[in-house]
């Protein structure tokens, strides 16, 4: 069998536009400066929209901030979509056990009779705003270093067109990229094939998210307390 032996199929924002347009029935000899000006935000209004929807699993990263003793508030990078799991380490990461810790909501916060108490983290609120924070709970004491190690999903990064500019996304989401943007361009440029590329975009989006970590699910009721 003669294969390519490659797998370098990587198509700029652009390429996959002139496909989205093919699917509404727009030659490319058709179109113009304003389509692609409209490629332009509707690629980085799909972005938000996928953002928005759930976990998008290939901006997964890992950030890790040493804490401070006293200190219960640490930015978050602006970027931050959500955070995910929260992991406190003893001396500073070297040494001694890591510890998962739980998040809790804005009003668990409000309710803390003492929430300066210090100690071991155990819990943190993620305050969701422009300009994101973590906040810790008990405040890190002065017992040991602490290292907070933290996973955080963020927005993709822009969809810029020039330059062969390529989205941020693996080669098994491409399909339900052009898919989408198919989908967005034909409420301007076809709106008689609108419900059909609908169709089309809710299934690659399924196809795309069932690429998920493949790992047991396991539900284990809480029968004791955490906070110490």
């Amino acid at each position: 069998m003669a294969t390519s032996d490659q797998f370098s199929f990587a198509p700029s924002i652009g390429s996959m536009a002139l496909n989205a347009f093919a699917r509404c029935g727009v030659r490319r000899t058709e179109i113009t400066p304003q389509h692609m000006s409209d490629v332009f935000m509707e690629a980085n209004l799909l972005q938000s929209d996928w953002s928005a929807d759930g976990i998008i699993w290939f901006t997964v990263e890992l950030i890790q901030q040493p804490l401070t003793a006293g200190s219960p508030t640490y930015a978050l990078p602006t970027n931050t979509v959500a955070v995910l799991d929260v992991y406190i380490s003893p001396n500073n990461g070297e040494s001694g056990q890591n510890r998962l810790i739980t998040p809790f909501s804005r009003t668990d916060y409000a309710s803390l009779a003492n929430p300066t108490t210090p100690g071991f983290p155990t819990s943190f609120w993620w305050d969701r705003a422009i300009a994101p924070t973590i906040t810790l709970w008990p405040v890190p004491d002065t017992a040991t270093t602490y290292l907070m190690s933290y996973y955080i999903y963020t927005q993709p990064e822009d969809a810029v067109l020039r330059g062969g500019g390529q989205a941020q996304v693996p080669y098994w989401w491409l399909n339900a990229y052009v898919a989408d943007l198919a989908h967005r361009l034909s409420r301007i440029y076809a709106p008689e094939r609108e419900a059909q590329r609908l169709v089309d975009r809710d299934r690659a989006y399924q196809t795309a998210c069932k690429q998920v970590e493949n790992v047991p699910l396991y539900i284990t009721p809480g029968l004791a307390g955490y906070f110490r």
